[in-house]
């Protein structure tokens, strides 16, 4: 059992795990686990003023790190690469890390997208895994601060 379910367990939450075919991208979760993008909550990892961060956006989006900056009255944002935060996850394969920041000390910031939908999904700590809650237990456990940080980039073909 992850730090994750332990953690959901204990505060009594209600959840639905979801397997499905290993995939490495929250687009490719989503097709493979039959749910929206924009119902699966990936989570970036920033740097904001050097301290290690989790923004959490739909996967039908990117994270505005300009947006995100202007938000927080940072001096700098970027995202952080995978060997300055893969050690933060000890119980999770990389990449596969919920949007529970709090769990792992560190401050989430959650996209506006992410507060419409009566439930997320999300990553159980491994590529073939979801777990399901409703926002508002999310909210209540992770209370993040809730930004407009998602933007829809075009795609030409």
């Amino acid at each position: 059992m992850t730090h994750l379910e332990e953690y959901l367990n204990k505060e009594q939450v209600g959840y639905r795990r979801i397997i499905h075919s290993r995939a490495y991208t929250a687009q490719k979760t989503a097709a493979y686990a039959h749910i929206s993008g924009k119902e699966i909550a990936k989570p970036v990892m920033v740097k904001i003023d050097g301290r290690l961060c989790m923004a959490v956006i739909p996967a039908s989006g990117s994270l505005d790190t300009m947006a995100l900056k202007e938000a927080t009255g940072a001096r700098d944002v970027r995202l952080a690469s995978e060997p300055e935060f893969k050690n933060s996850f000890p119980d999770c394969e990389v990449g596969a890390m919920p949007p529970f920041g709090n769990l792992y000390n560190m401050d989430v910031f959650v996209s506006t997208e992410l507060t419409q939908d009566p439930f997320i999904s999300f990553n159980a700590c491994n590529h073939s895994e979801l777990i399901q809650i409703s926002y508002k237990d999310y909210q209540r456990l992770v209370n993040p601060v809730v930004l407009d940080v998602t933007y829809h980039p075009i795609i030409h073909n």
